[in-house]
């Protein structure tokens, strides 16, 4: 049976986008060999993505060990307030990143569906800006919300599906 053009083209972008994740800063020659496609169709490939929003951006994956920060991730369950739009509006217009400023690095936001509704991660130079980030981020929502939950990272063992190369030297954090 024939497959279709659209699912193998489909297919095509998901191999482009499985080397791209492990290997975004390889050359388009180099990621071309590792799909077994001319360079050409490679960079279809990825203007494509780009193009439907499929890839946001590329992006290093750092030690924060030597940038002086830690990790940190804090999950809230909300309350059964509905956000109003100004809030909606801050939240996904990154306004939330402004206060206090300077005090973190926002890494990823998650609006989930479980044990907490609300995750966030993000870097700070220690616990106690961590904590204050949290306690004025909450400050402004808590009419929005009932707990939140603040774990600090000890190891990352995976960033961005990528192995940690300092893991010997690491594990006896594990």
């Amino acid at each position: 049976m024939v497959k279709s053009s659209k699912e193998t083209m489909m297919k095509d972008e998901m191999k482009v986008l499985d080397v791209l994740e492990q290997h975004a800063k390889e050359s388009i020659d180099e990621i071309a060999k590792q799909c077994g496609f001319s360079r050409q169709k490679v960079w279809k490939i990825i203007k494509h993505l780009e193009e439907k929003k499929i890839i946001w951006g590329y992006t290093a994956v750092t030690d924060e060990d030597a940038r002086n920060l830690k990790h940190f991730i804090v999950l809230v369950k909300r309350n059964t307030v509905p956000f109003d739009q100004d809030v909606r509006n801050e939240v996904i217009f990154r306004k939330i990143d402004d206060y206090p400023a300077g005090l973190v690095k926002i890494e990823n936001i998650y609006f989930t569906n479980g044990i907490s509704d609300w995750v966030f991660t993000f870097y700070a130079p220690d616990i106690v800006s961590a904590k204050k980030y949290v306690d004025l981020t909450f400050e402004r929502f808590n009419k929005y919300l009932e707990e939140y939950f603040i774990l600090e990272t000890l190891v990352p063992i995976r960033k961005q599906g990528l192995k940690n190369p300092r893991l010997k030297e690491l594990a006896e954090y594990i």
